[in-house]
């Protein structure tokens, strides 16, 4: 069974008879209001830009929920030379099924070049 193939029968055995996949996703991967994940993650992005005004490293988490989407956007807080030194935070950005946010907050803060970020 190639790629193409899996991912088509995939696709089959996930939708109801009314062409809906579980979760309130069309077939295509779509929201209930025609968004798709990675036109919500980019919304995300653009939104904890504006909020923010730094530049994002890019989505690191994304997840459906009831009310919407709950987005995990990493940005670069301070840049520093080397970049190896320069702090990130991860800031969560809610949004409605039609990309509008509702919510955002950082999460964490830290260093780019530190690999357990769970001792500190």
């Amino acid at each position: 069974m190639t790629v193409a193939q899996s991912r088509s029968t995939r696709s089959r055995s996930a939708q109801n008879e009314g062409g809906q996949k579980r979760g309130g996703q069309s077939e295509n991967g779509r929201s209930r209001d025609g968004l798709s994940p990675e036109e919500i993650a980019r919304k995300a992005v653009e939104h904890v830009a504006e909020m923010t005004g730094r530049d994002s490293e890019g989505v690191i988490a994304l997840e459906r929920t009831d009310d919407g989407w709950k987005v995990g956007v990493e940005v670069v807080e301070s840049g520093r030379i080397p970049d190896t030194n320069d702090i990130l935070a991860v800031y969560e950005a809610e949004l409605d099924d039609e990309g509008n946010l509702l919510s955002y907050r950082r999460t964490d803060r830290y260093f780019r070049g530190r690999f357990d970020r769970d001792k500190r």
